[in-house]
C-alpha cells in the first residue's frame, strides 16, 4: 500500500529532527503546530509520518504499530460548513483504516459512517465520530494522530464549536489522541483566543518550526529528478543551485527542474553529465529568475508575509543575502540598515521571521529570493507612486 505514495520513497532520516520534536508531543498526549514558510515541505513531513513505514519504526520502533496516523487535507473544505469538515474528517480516518490494511477496524468504521450519513445531520455525525474513535483508541488501543494539512486554508472559516469538538474527542480518547495543524504561521497570531479557547491548553507553545534545509531530504529529490530523466548535473552545479535557494525544498525542486531541462537540450543523449552549462554561475541567477516557476514560488513566500514583515525585508541592505559584500563603501550602510532591522522586525528572539529561517543574522537566507527582491519588487515599488508602510493600519500603501 504505501509504495502509492511519493513520500514513502524517501529515505529514513528525513526531517529527523522535525518529526522527532512531533512525536514528543503526541507520545505526551498533546497537539502541535508544525511551521513553516509555503514550499517548505510540511505537506511532505505529514506524508512521512502517514505513508512511510521506514520512517515511523526509525522514530517509534516496535510500537509505531499503535499509531495510527490520519491526514486531513483542509484545502478541500476551505469556506466550507462545520458539517462538511467533520464528514471530511471521518471520512478521512476510515479511508486510512483501508489503506493501511486494517480490516477489521475498517469494517466497523465504515459501518458507523453509512448508518449515520443518511441523516445528514451534524449533531449525528459527530456522535458516530465519537464512537468510531472510542472503538479504536479504547477497545483497539491505537494511538490516533490526526494531521491537519494545510490548515490556514481553513482558518477564516473556522469556529469555536470546530475547537470545542476536539476538545470533545480529547476528552474521551484521553492520551489517544493528538492533532498536528500544519500552519504556515502560529495560530496564536492568527485567532483570536475566544475561538480556540477549548483547545488551548492542548496546543499552547507546542510549536514545531520547519528548517528550510533538509540535507537528505533535498538529496534524495535531486537524485529522484536525475533517475526519471536519465540525465545528471555536475556537483558544482548543484552545489550552486543549493546556495541560491537555501535549501527550500520548493525552489530546489523546480531550479533543478529547470537546469536539467534547459541545459541538458545541447550536451547529449540520456544519462550524460551535464558538464558544460550554457550558462555561467554568474548568469545563473537570471535565468532562474526568468522561470516563472520559480517566480510563482516567490510569490507565494512574499504574499504569506504580513505588511509590517515585508516592510522589514526591504529594509534590509537592497535586500542584502547570505553572501558577504564585497564593495567596502556598502559597509557602513549595512551596519545601519541591520541596526534598522533589529529595531523593527527582529525585536525579540521570538521573531517569526527568525523562526521560519528566512532571516538570519540580519540577512535573507535565501540569496535567490533576496535577487528577486531587487529584481522585482523593487521594479515594481519604483513606479509613479511610492510605496509606504502605514503604521496605523499596518499595511503598505502606494501614495506619496
Amino acid at each position: 500500500m504505501e509504495q502509492r505514495y511519493f513520500e514513502s520513497l524517501y529515505p529514513a532520516d528525513v526531517r529527523s529532527a522535525e518529526i522527532e520534536k512531533i512525536l514528543r508531543f503526541v507520545k505526551e498526549g498533546n497537539s502541535c503546530q508544525a511551521i513553516g514558510i509555503p514550499g517548505v515541505g510540511r505537506a511532505n513531513l505529514l506524508g512521512f509520518l502517514t505513508y512511510n513505514r521506514h520512517i515511523r519504526i526509525k522514530h517509534l520502533g516496535a510500537k509505531q504499530t499503535q499509531y495510527h496516523f490520519v491526514m486531513v487535507h483542509f484545502a478541500e473544505v476551505r469556506k466550507r460548513p462545520l458539517f462538511d469538515v467533520m464528514k471530511l474528517v471521518f471520512l478521512s480516518l476510515v479511508d486510512s483504516l483501508r489503506e493501511r490494511g486494517m480490516e477489521e477496524e475498517y469494517r466497523k468504521a465504515n459501518e458507523i459512517f453509512k448508518e449515520i450519513l443518511p441523516f445528514a445531520d451534524e449533531l449525528v455525525l459527530f456522535q458516530g465520530l465519537k464512537r468510531t474513535i472510542d472503538f479504536l483508541a479504547v477497545e483497539k488501543d491505537l494511538r490516533l494522530v490526526f494531521l491537519f494539512d494545510r490548515f490556514e486554508e481553513y482558518i477564516p472559516s473556522v469556529t469555536s464549536e470546530f475547537f470545542s469538538n476536539l476538545r470533545s474527542i480529547r476528552n474521551r480518547a484521553k492520551y489517544h489522541f493528538s492533532v498536528v495543524f500544519s500552519v504556515n504561521r502560529p495560530l496564536e497570531d492568527v485567532l483570536e483566543p475566544i475561538i480556540f479557547a477549548d483547545f488551548y491548553e492542548f496546543v499552547a507553545g507546542h510549536t514545531v518550526y520547519l528548517s528550510l534545509f533538509d540535507k537528505s531530504g533535498v538529496a534524495f529529490r535531486i537524485s529522484y529528478l536525475e533517475k526519471i530523466t536519465g540525465k545528471k548535473l555536475p556537483q558544482e552545479t548543484k552545489d550552486e543551485i543549493l546556495h541560491l535557494t537555501g535549501g527550500h525544498g520548493k525552489l530546489t525542486r523546480l531550479c533543478t527542474e529547470a537546469c536539467l531541462s534547459s541545459w541538458s537540450e545541447a550536451i547529449g543523449s540520456p544519462g550524460d553529465s551535464i558538464g558544460a552549462s550554457r550558462l555561467q554561475n554568474d548568469k545563473m541567477v537570471d535565468f532562474l529568475l526568468s522561470q516563472k516557476t520559480v517566480q510563482g514560488a516567490f510569490y507565494e513566500i512574499w504574499y504569506s508575509l504580513a505588511p509590517s514583515e515585508q516592510k522589514g525585508i526591504l529594509s534590509l541592505d537592497s535586500y542584502s543575502s547570505s553572501e558577504e559584500r564585497s564593495d567596502e563603501s556598502r559597509s557602513q550602510s549595512d551596519s545601519s540598515r541591520r541596526a534598522s532591522l533589529a529595531r523593527t522586525i527582529i525585536a525579540t528572539e521570538d521573531s517569526y521571521l527568525q523562526n521560519i529561517g528566512l532571516i538570519a543574522d540580519g540577512k535573507v537566507t535565501i540569496p535567490l529570493f533576496a535577487s528577486f527582491l531587487s529584481t522585482i519588487v523593487a521594479s515594481q515599488a519604483a513606479g509613479s507612486e511610492q510605496i509606504f508602510y502605514d503604521e496605523a493600519t499596518n499595511t503598505i500603501k502606494k501614495g506619496d
